[in-house]
């Protein structure tokens, strides 16, 4: 009975944390969510409805499908923002890295973190800007997913990945927020890469611009430039970089379930040279000197009747 009771009460904590931090949420997205907010004017003593920055508008949808999605907005930002109006202090407020919350946590220790730092450490992004560039400037703490993990769908894996990345690469504002420099025209410095749509739809960014290291899943030390590969070998062979990268652990699994025809087909996504089966190399050799011995016999037996 007295085991019982203990079930009922922590059911009920949870409960009423669940509550709260809903209602907590449904006060921010009143706003946040919204185009606009309203906000009482003490000069004019009335209500004012104002446009809301588009840069504190939030996807509700999306925040819920991430991995923080059951998280009240206060267990990240100062409780401070219970109260409204904001305090303009806030807006300075520091926010958590990855490693902040996940970093020394056993039952996040598959994910890392801390060798992630130690990988990301070594990127051109920390050389050039150092603390300036934490996990959220890619990641954001609202919509992140696990993808590369939780996906089968490798052009799913690429969408997700590239828009990170091209959500500062390709936005000047963001881009000027790390950089006085010009933001480069990704169209024009690719412009050596041949069928160009077709590589940035089917493989991630970081495919060519990170050192790719085994222990994890997906690389953070993202290299300069001038270190990006360039040349067609690294995927387009049997023994593909990608292999190494965009197809390891979720999607490595899948193939050695589902054969490699099987993940061409449920992937939606095919790299010419890098699916390649030596039983079917064989074959098609073999097929190649049928037909070649065909049309050699045939071409003598029609110039021994002529």
């Amino acid at each position: 009975m007295r085991f019982s009771q203990q079930r009922i009460s922590l059911l009920v904590f949870f409960l009423v944390s669940f509550t709260l931090n809903l209602k907590a949420d449904n006060d921010c997205l009143r706003c946040h969510a919204n185009q606009t907010h309203t906000i009482y004017n003490d000069w004019t003593e009335r209500n004012e409805k104002r446009l809301m920055n588009p840069y504190f508008i939030l996807d509700s949808l999306r925040m819920k499908a991430g991995v923080h999605g059951s998280f009240a907005c206060t267990d990240c930002h100062s409780s401070d923002y219970e109260t409204y109006p904001h305090k303009g202090e806030l807006k300075l407020e520091p926010l958590s890295t990855c490693v902040d919350c996940h970093g020394g946590d056993e039952n996040f220790a598959d994910y890392k973190f801390e060798l992630i730092e130690e990988e990301f450490k070594k990127s051109t992004h920390a050389k050039a800007l150092g603390e300036q560039f934490t996990c959220s400037k890619c990641h954001s703490q609202h919509y992140y997913q696990a993808k590369a993990r939780t996906s089968e769908n490798v052009k799913d894996i690429v969408k997700f990945s590239n828009d990170m990345c091209m959500s500062c690469h390709d936005n000047t504002p963001r881009y000027q927020l790390m950089s006085d420099s010009v933001n480069p025209k990704l169209v024009e410095t690719h412009n050596w890469l041949p069928n160009q749509k077709l590589h940035f739809e089917s493989v991630r960014c970081i495919e060519c611009h990170t050192h790719v290291k085994d222990s994890l899943m997906i690389s953070h030390n993202i290299l300069p430039k001038e270190e990006a590969l360039k040349l067609c070998v690294n995927c387009h062979t049997a023994n593909s970089h990608l292999n190494a990268s965009l197809y390891k652990y979720k999607n490595i699994q899948a193939r050695a379930t589902k054969g490699k025809l099987g993940v061409i087909l449920s992937n939606k996504s095919y790299v010419i040279g890098a699916y390649q089966n030596e039983i079917l190399n064989l074959l098609s050799i073999l097929i190649f000197m049928a037909v070649i011995a065909g049309v050699i016999i045939h071409s003598f037996f029609r110039i021994i009747k002529k």
